[in-house]
């Protein structure tokens, strides 16, 4: 029937359309929703013809998004109608109301069951779609033997067939423990005989269901299947519609050979040379052309065809054209096209034995690990990693380190560690294993793990004809003005076990090598320092004989580390100063450490534990996230007050949090790092591992810190389902009104630019004009509102209310109830910081103008880094500070992407207009900033907040971000104000529902329209 023939279904969505705004979109949705309840209600008056109109009206509301919850049941009862009309809107309007545990559904399945069992199959077509759409449990008991009837039933017409077989596909994954499929393998075999394509690509569907969950009864299946494959491949008997672009059905080809990959390998001689056979015919015949949707389809039935020859273990002429193939797609323009060449690639390196001809593409694979696109820089990174070898190792790690300054901070650390296990593996001679560990943590060492420098330890200690290459490389490193940590602890190892072997070259006496050494000490953690004092300690014992001026230089630094708080420092420096005294014992003592005993590499170990992301993994996980999340529900994950007993932090140290490695090889590098307490404590106290790192520290991306959320948390209204802190900052003004008066002006850039300043105009519209002055001390602030009329005419009724936040403290002077005309009132506005937060204080203001009232709701630029005092820190302040903050959740750490391009100085101005200080080169790194504040509240007092930053040259649209403080909860809100800050956030447009009346919004006519889909339908 065509939508003219219901008139009044055409003048409802015509109203709708024309609707000016959404609120009046509701009053008239209303109104028909009353009409269409209050009609139901007297049932017995309906004619068929109005129930179906008014239906169809249900199904048009509830697919513009509002709720319908009536009417189901004389939505189910129009299935049992004898026109096709009425049962056509029954069997769609309940699909889409109706999931498949309303109780409803019962009332209808002995007529979907007859309406299958019948002989009129328009009426067949709907139940079987209904069935296959809603899938529900008492469904699948009640009418899958029908519909498997229906599917073997040859005399049914092919439309009824595939609805019947894409039914029983539906009904078999959502209950496959209900669908009875015993002995169907015979009935499959014959189903695989179907003439009919259309038939035939809905039945290898439900096969490929019924071999993933048991192969083994379907063996007589898998002949038919290489016919079906060979009948396509020779482009036989193939009607013109099933012909897409040239290639025969391209979908039939794909699932089959999905299919086949479930069977183990094929040993049927014959069957198995036909197959080879088309799949030889299929990689022939293959080519990029220009036309894009024949690209996709023949890649698609390529790329299942090289699936299956590595699932069937082909022979090695075939693997080698396949990898022939491969290597044109890695070279071609399309992104698509090359991350499934390389990816293929790499699954073929797992399969089969075709090293040597996949290394004939080792350039263009090398070209693809500079792509814009990460997703095909890892798949590149995972192919070089397992195509290498002896006689291509230094080439790949030389292009691993040369691409790792350039890298993502993202694939850094993966970078790293393959670079450090290619190397160890295929390492030529050890002397470059060295230089290649050496240059991968000067190049990148906040993401290399301590396992490459404990590795590199380990096989330095083991060999002597090492030992002297390495102190001597360890000493140029040590040269370097600028050093990462890592290096400062590998370096200072190896020259306080090796340095004694250097005496004679030039630059290498006893008192130069710890003055190189000493000269890092106030830039490491404490997780270094006694890495040093060990250091130290070897030093002095292999200066012999003694030197006087050393020996007080160093002992100097043993009894400033003695009253350390550190217990691990401290112990240390108690006792080698103690064992220096004892003479030529010294030497007995701190004598060179053994050997390690030989075992497996943890490096090693790490990588066969790491999952391996492949593109199945990538993509079930990302269907995992997707299950589990709900876009309409935001968690604050932000720490409860009191989640940690942390005390405040002042200018003071802080005591470190200690813990034992765990892995054997750390313990054992630690234990030989540890010098004398390895000698005279069976089992000394190991060197607290940096759990977040110091100020040069390996990455690590938190998830917000702390457990729980406090319950009592006050929720701006209209702000509860804002999806980030961002986003609630560039919403406009939350509520809704329906004022008919618009703002003159952005409100929510009015209120960012107060965010940054303290005076200004927060609120304008024709008739008053809000702006606010602020003073702002500690953490209290005094902000005034000024109220100003602009007309000639009074305003009445005017009221002010404030809604605070739980973290704020809020009076606000009595408003008076009228503002004379063209004059202004003010009213001051107490304010009292409690405690961190983001959440922001709201104005409910209204006011009548004559006969207008006026309500906006407005927030107030009390924001938390109003709080915030600059204070500007010397290294020596600095570091000690940055050391005693010991990782989650007092410090925090986060790449930041989509960040505003910045230069180094305009984010030095951005930082400084919210009140944190950039304090220029406390950092080594010039494409760093470092950054220091204090924060006021209530239960924090005064709280000294620092913060790092790291860019990256090659893309300033990325940073890395550390944030630190003695406060768990204010390292979070702190860090993510930040965030907000540098991420590029759009220009709101000014949503005038809030703040006075809806502007009218478009019609609700787009392209993807519910009434030109009902339309369609009728």
């Amino acid at each position: 029937m065509a939508l003219s023939g219901m008139r009044g279904l055409s003048v409802f969505i015509s109203d709708v359309r024309n609707c000016p705004n959404k609120e009046q979109e509701r009053v008239r949705v209303d109104k028909e929703l009353g009409n269409i309840r209050t009609r139901f209600k007297n049932e017995k008056g309906l004619t068929p013809y109005e129930k179906k109109k008014y239906v169809w009206k249900m199904l048009y509301i509830y697919m513009l998004g509002y709720d319908v919850d009536f009417g189901h049941m004389e939505a189910v009862s129009l299935i049992s109608a004898p026109k096709y009309p009425e049962k056509q809107v029954g069997y769609i309007v309940t699909s889409c109301l109706l999931n498949e545990n309303h109780d409803f559904l019962r009332l209808a399945i002995n007529t979907v069951r007859n309406d299958i069992i019948g002989r009129n199959e328009t009426f067949q077509c709907l139940a079987l779609t209904m069935v296959g759409n809603i899938g529900g449990r008492e469904f699948a008991e009640s009418l899958a033997p029908d519909v498997q009837k229906l599917l073997m039933l040859s005399s049914c017409r092919p439309l009824v067939r595939k609805k019947a077989a894409l039914c029983l596909l539906r009904l078999y994954r959502k209950n496959p423990d209900v669908v009875n499929v015993d002995g169907w393998s015979d009935r499959m075999a014959q189903l695989l005989d179907e003439r009919d394509l259309g038939v035939l690509t809905s039945v290898m569907s439900l096969l490929v269901a019924l071999v993933s969950n048991n192969h083994d009864v379907y063996w007589s299946c898998l002949p038919k299947c290489v016919k079906i494959l060979e009948r396509l491949a020779r482009n036989q008997d193939v009607p013109q519609e099933y012909t897409y672009y040239g290639i025969p059905s391209p979908w039939l080809q794909v699932k089959t050979m999905r299919a086949l990959q479930y069977f183990p390998a094929i040993e049927d001689p014959n069957i198995r040379r036909s197959l080879f056979e088309v799949l030889q015919r299929i990689l022939m015949g293959t080519d990029v052309v220009k036309n894009v949707n024949k690209n996709n389809a023949s890649h698609a039935v390529l790329f299942e065809a090289l699936a299956l020859v590595m699932h069937l273990d082909a022979e090695k002429e075939m693997m080698s054209q396949c990898v022939a193939l491969l290597g044109k797609f890695i070279a071609v323009r399309e992104p698509n096209i090359r991350y499934l060449g390389l990816e293929n690639m790499t699954r073929m390196l797992m399969v089969a034995d075709v090293q040597d001809i996949i290394k004939r593409h080792q350039a263009q694979i090398i070209t693809s690990l500079k792509d814009p696109d990460i997703s095909i820089r890892r798949r590149a990174l995972d192919l070089l990693y397992g195509m290498c070898d002896v006689t291509n190792a230094k080439d790949i790690v030389e292009e691993l380190l040369q691409y790792l300054s350039t890298a993502d901070f993202a694939m850094r650390e993966e970078l790293a560690l393959k670079a450090a296990i290619l190397a160890e593996k295929f390492a030529p001679d050890l002397s470059w294993y060295v230089d290649v560990i050496l240059q991968l943590i000067d190049k990148a060492g906040d993401f290399v793990s301590d396992d490459i420098w404990f590795r590199v330890v380990q096989f330095v200690t083991n060999n002597e004809d090492l030992q002297p290459y390495a102190a001597a490389k360890a000493k140029e490193y040590m040269d370097k003005p600028a050093l990462h940590e890592t290096m400062v602890k590998v370096s200072a190892y190896l020259l306080g076990e090796y340095s004694h072997l250097l005496v004679r070259r030039p630059g290498c006496s006893p008192k130069e090598i710890f003055s190189i050494i000493h000269e890092k000490l106030p830039t490491v953690s404490t997780t270094t320092i006694p890495i040093l004092l060990s250091t130290y300690a070897k030093i002095m014992m292999h200066t012999q004989p003694p030197d006087p001026e050393l020996q007080d230089h160093i002992w100097a630094i043993f009894n400033k580390y003695e009253s350390c708080i550190d217990v691990e420092i401290q112990q240390r420096a108690v006792e080698y100063f103690a064992l220096s005294r004892k003479g030529a014992a010294l030497m007995d003592i701190l004598a060179e450490m053994p050997k390690f005993p030989e075992r497996q590499s943890s490096l090693l170990k790490k990588a066969e534990d790491t999952e391996i992301d492949t593109a199945e993994q990538s993509a079930i996980k990302l269907r995992s996230q997707q299950q589990m999340s709900n876009a309409l529900v935001v968690t604050d994950q932000r720490p409860s007050n009191g989640s940690l007993p942390v005390g405040q932090l002042s200018l003071v140290k802080m005591p470190s949090i200690s813990s034992n490695a765990d892995a054997n090889a750390a313990d054992e590098v630690l234990a030989h790092a540890n010098g004398t307490l390895s000698k005279v404590d069976p089992q000394p106290a190991t060197p607290s591992p940096d759990l977040l790192g110091d100020l040069l520290s390996p990455l690590a991306i938190e998830g917000p810190p702390g457990a729980a959320v406090s319950a009592q948390q006050n929720v701006v209204p209209g702000l509860e389902g804002v999806p980030n802190a961002a986003d609630a900052l560039a919403l406009a003004p939350v509520g809704e009104q329906s004022n008919s008066i618009q703002p003159i002006g952005n409100i929510a850039e009015r209120f960012h630019a107060l965010c940054l300043k303290d005076s200004g105009v927060l609120y304008e519209d024709p008739y008053i004009q809000i702006g606010t002055k602020a003073e702002w001390r500690a953490h209290h602030g005094r902000l005034v509102l000024f109220l100003g009329n602009k007309n000639t005419s009074p305003l009445v009724s005017v009221k002010a209310l404030i809604l605070p936040p739980a973290h704020l403290k809020l009076e606000l002077s009595l408003v008076p109830e009228t503002i004379p005309p063209r004059a202004q009132v003010q009213c001051p506005l107490e304010v009292a910081n409690l405690r961190p937060s983001r959440d922001l204080a709201v104005l409910d203001f209204s006011y009548m103008f004559g006969t207008t009232p006026v309500n906006v709701k407005l927030r107030l630029p009390a924001v938390l880094n109003k709080f915030l005092q600059p204070i500007t820190l010397a290294g020596e302040e600095f570091f000690p500070q940055w050391r005693s903050l010991s990782g989650p959740p007092l410090k925090l750490q986060e790449v930041v992407r989509g960040v505003k391009p910045l230069s180094l100085p305009e984010m030095s101005n951005l930082f400084n207009s919210f009140h944190v200080v950039v304090a220029p080169g406390l950092d080594p790194n010039p494409n760093n900033l470092v950054a220091s504040t204090t924060f006021f509240s209530e239960s924090t007092r005064a709280m000294l907040c620092l913060i790092r930053v790291e860019t990256d040259p090659s893309d300033r649209t990325q940073l890395r971000m550390t944030v630190a403080s003695g406060d768990p909860i204010l390292t979070y809100e702190l860090k993510e104000f930040i965030k907000e800050q540098l991420i590029s956030i759009p220009t709101p447009t000014p949503v005038p529902a809030v703040a006075s009346a809806p502007a009218p919004t478009s019609p609700v006519n787009s392209v993807m329209d519910p009434g030109a889909m009902l339309a369609g339908l009728l």
